[in-house]
């Protein structure tokens, strides 16, 4: 699927690896809309880039809907769909002082996986709904898991769940809407230079990149590069892709 002309949606494009895909986009032509939790951010992010840029959360589905029409008014339906929106926390199962609240656990998921599938779900059913391409294909949808899918670390729980549920659903999308013109697929990203961890003091991001065999951390751009591949490459679907430079992560 070629990307110019066409109407592109990025969840969590306000920053880090959301952002660079969004100019990723643009810069091949894509018509972007920018969903974030922080609408004044998206906007600053698509402002640039002759975008749209609207404060959403994705777990709701009434506000995903309401701003995925915005979006269709403004670009059209959209035929490539990035998610990047995603939280993450650090407690263990039991700690020190008991059992892991149970609403942490529940908060990551929500957002994660049932954000994911939210937004899957209202624009599987505008892309399916639309005329087919010149190669009869009608949309593209990319979700964001991680290598904690399969490399949990100690106090991961909840992220690695989330994410973990992510790529079990790929598969089954993938071949559900496969006779519809959609492929669906997802890259499972090690650790990145975002923001997050940007903030860590530089000792901490001393070890974390000892424990990575290419010696550096990922950048945003590199994510955006694998997301053009899989948008372009029209044969790619029902795949998760690590992107990791050798990444496993150790139990903790």
């Amino acid at each position: 699927m070629q990307i110019d002309g066409l109407a592109a949606v990025v969840t969590g494009g306000a920053s880090g690896l959301g952002a660079a895909t969004a100019r990723m986009l643009a810069g091949a032509g894509a018509k972007v809309t920018i969903l974030d939790r922080n609408g004044e951010e998206a906007a600053k992010v698509a402002a640039p880039l002759g975008g749209l840029g609207l404060g959403c959360d994705v777990t709701d589905g009434e506000g995903v809907a309401a701003a995925l029409e915005q979006a269709r008014s403004a670009h059209g339906v959209e035929r490539i769909l990035v998610q990047c929106a995603g939280i993450g926390t650090a407690k263990r199962i039991v700690g020190k002082q008991g059992p892991m609240d149970l609403a942490d656990f529940e908060k990551v998921i929500k957002v994660n996986l049932i954000g994911s599938f939210n937004v899957l779900r209202l624009s599987a059913a505008a892309m399916t709904a639309t005329p087919p391409l010149e190669n009869g294909e009608r949309g593209v949808i990319i979700m964001t898991a991680s290598v904690a899918a399969y490399d949990g670390q100690l106090g991961q729980a909840a992220y690695a769940a989330s994410k973990g549920g992510i790529v079990s659903l790929t598969l089954p999308a993938a071949r559900e809407f496969a006779p519809r013109g959609v492929r669906v697929a997802t890259i499972a990203p090690g650790l990145f230079a975002t923001p997050l961890l940007e903030e860590l003091p530089d000792e901490v991001r001393g070890q974390i990149i000892k424990d990575i065999p290419l010696g550096r951390l990922g950048t945003p751009e590199e994510y955006a590069e694998l997301v053009r591949a899989c948008v372009v490459n029209s044969y790619l679907s029902g795949e998760v892709i690590r992107l990791d430079g050798v990444l496993r992560l150790p139990p903790r």
